[in-house]
């Protein structure tokens, strides 16, 4: 009988290898959301940062959409400037807040092969995206992930921030027995064919969303590539830290419970 008790992954049967994608291109290999909300001073020059990036580096066409997630200052009028300047920009307005949502939108609407997405502040240095994305291009990986916590990576952060994050690793190894080195890293990417069979069963619309699809894609057997990246913090983070804690920790126990449910009944004994 399968063993499938909280806190150890379900035995399952190898994944194949997905076909690599064809070389020529017409409409957009990968599309990069970036999820935005109340980001008007770092949009457009990082949103043209990341243009450039793109446009003198990745090698197939590519898609950048903004994904404002009910902003109340003037991040969508730029995020509409951008689009109507940038041919490959485009801009996605959501009435609810949540980044999860944002790319749940943003993700399910695209038709490229390879859906990425990165935090706007750029705090992952760019020189990453090839070696996030190529992975997923060839077919080797189903998704991908930045890591901030694998040999390789070079951080700039705050004592704070990183003893919460490297407790949250930690407990989510502990509690969920997952494999993957850094849950949160803004940096990840997955093949669309991927993304259409996980994204159903993603329950959490902000912060957890990033969480809850790694452990389902590694609880269906799923390979995930892991890069080592150099991330800065950026101190005008508006995210609150507590309560982003707090959310994940009530995603953690949800998630193992609904695992739990998944045990199967042992069959009863005869005599």
């Amino acid at each position: 009988m399968t063993d499938i008790r909280p806190g150890r992954p379900p035995a399952v049967a190898p994944v194949p290898r997905r076909a690599p994608l064809p070389t020529h291109h017409d409409e957009p290999v990968l599309d990069v959301v970036v999820p935005v909300f109340n980001e008007e001073k770092d949009l457009e020059p990082n949103v043209r940062r990341l243009h450039t990036h793109l446009r003198d580096t990745f090698p197939y066409p590519y898609r950048i959409t903004v994904a404002d997630n009910a902003s109340t200052d003037r991040t969508p009028q730029i995020a509409a400037r951008l689009a109507a300047e940038l041919p490959e920009v485009t801009s996605l307005r959501l009435p609810e807040k949540g980044r999860g949502r944002a790319l749940r939108a943003a993700w399910s609407g695209s038709r490229a092969p390879v859906l990425a997405y990165l935090d706007v502040d750029l705090s992952t240095g760019l020189t990453a995206l090839l070696p996030l994305v190529a992975p997923l291009i060839s077919g080797h990986s189903d998704l991908a992930i930045g890591t901030r916590l694998a040999p390789g990576a070079r951080v700039v952060r705050g004592a704070k921030r990183e003893v919460i994050s490297r407790c949250y690793n930690v407990l989510l190894r502990c509690t969920l027995s997952v494999g993957f080195s850094d849950a949160q890293c803004g940096f990840k990417a997955v093949r669309r064919e991927v993304a259409e069979r996980l994204l159903p069963q993603v329950r959490d619309g902000e912060w957890f969303f990033d969480t809850e699809l790694l452990v389902l894609a590694e609880r269906a057997g799923l390979r995930i590539h892991e890069v080592p990246v150099d991330w800065v913090d950026d101190p005008d983070s508006s995210v609150d830290i507590i309560a982003t804690a707090l959310a994940d920790l009530r995603g953690i126990a949800r998630m193992r419970r609904r695992l739990s449910r998944r045990r199967p009944r042992p069959k009863a004994m005869t005599s």
